[in-house]
């Protein structure tokens, strides 16, 4: 009898991660994952977890060695402390060089969309120089780039629901028109399982079937949720110092002045045809009911729960 596929998932317990995992296993593969937060591991897991540690290039390559493919997702979403998006460039490097060293056969790249070397955003430019740095990996490879994911633990939708439920006012940023192509995160991971199947080096704008522009998002998760809130258009420089405001009561990191502008620039849309089926309204219509219930602190997710853990 053939053993099942080896795969390697970079942070396979959180959201985009777990969604790949959970397509792999389905498909009859057998996944391993590279983390930095292995309390996170759900009880009777079948995925075997090993550390993420990039100042360990050698045991990263153990760690990857008899497999196919790897998916990768780690990246930092904002700067914080010594974790600059200069320092994940470096990071990715290295994984990818610890892949090559182990025989991984195939590397399956979780992007962005409208990547690009010449973005003022660090985080664009960023994720563009990782592609470059994968393109001279010397291996086959698949880049995936979504703009915005829901569904799952995504943090997006489910915050601007807990704000519309709990504030009178919601603050959008000039006209709102400024769009969007979500898709969900398990749409994107059976287009990463795919992809990871192919022998061709490609690069695949993973959004989903609509585009709409961000009023019409909020508008639709207002209604879904039955919140009161209006929807009230400011100046777009207001947004990052509102946003500011709300994260140091939140003690997170609600929205930054370069995540507000690269939406507001259109870098979230693209014309690219539909890589899912699942549409972000039709889902917001059918979750409202559970939407923002929580707040998710992306800080306490990704910074104090490793602290903790450490």
């Amino acid at each position: 009898m053939t053993a099942p596929q080896l795969d390697i998932v970079t942070g396979a317990f959180s959201n985009s991660g777990a969604a790949i995992s959970r397509e792999l296993l389905a498909r009859g593969h057998q996944v391993r994952t590279l983390t930095g937060h292995p309390g996170r591991a759900p009880a009777g897991t079948s995925i075997d977890s090993r550390p993420l540690d990039f100042g360990n290039p050698a045991e990263l390559a153990e760690s990857m060695a008899g497999a196919h493919t790897l998916y990768n997702t780690y990246w930092v979403r904002f700067s914080r402390g010594r974790l600059t998006h200069d320092v994940a460039v470096r990071n990715s490097e290295t994984l990818f060089r610890a892949a090559a060293t182990a025989g991984v056969q195939r590397i399956v790249h979780v992007s962005i969309t409208n990547a690009s070397l010449d973005s003022a955003d660090p985080y664009f430019r960023g994720k563009a120089q990782v592609e470059r740095a994968l393109a001279q990996a010397g291996m086959p490879h698949a880049v995936a780039r979504p703009a915005i994911l829901f569904g799952g633990t995504g943090v997006l939708l489910n915050n601007i629901a807990w704000l519309l439920r709990r504030m009178p006012v919601f603050a959008i940023g000039g006209r709102g028109d400024y769009r969007l192509r979500p898709i969900h995160v398990d749409d994107m991971a059976a287009l990463c399982a795919d992809l990871g199947q192919r022998s061709d080096s490609v690069t695949v704008d993973a959004v989903g079937p609509a585009s709409i522009a961000f009023r019409d998002l909020v508008a639709a998760i207002k209604k879904a949720t039955g919140s009161r809130a209006l929807l009230v258009s400011v100046p777009g420089g207001l947004i990052p110092p509102l946003a500011t405001g709300l994260s140091l009561m939140l003690r997170d990191t609600l929205l930054t002045a370069d995540e507000y502008r690269s939406m507001a620039a259109g870098l979230a849309d693209s014309d690219a045809p539909a890589a899912g089926r699942i549409a972000a309204t039709d889902w917001i219509a059918a979750h409202g009911d559970e939407l923002g219930r929580r707040y998710a602190n992306e800080l306490d997710l990704h910074y104090r729960a490793a602290r903790m853990a450490a």
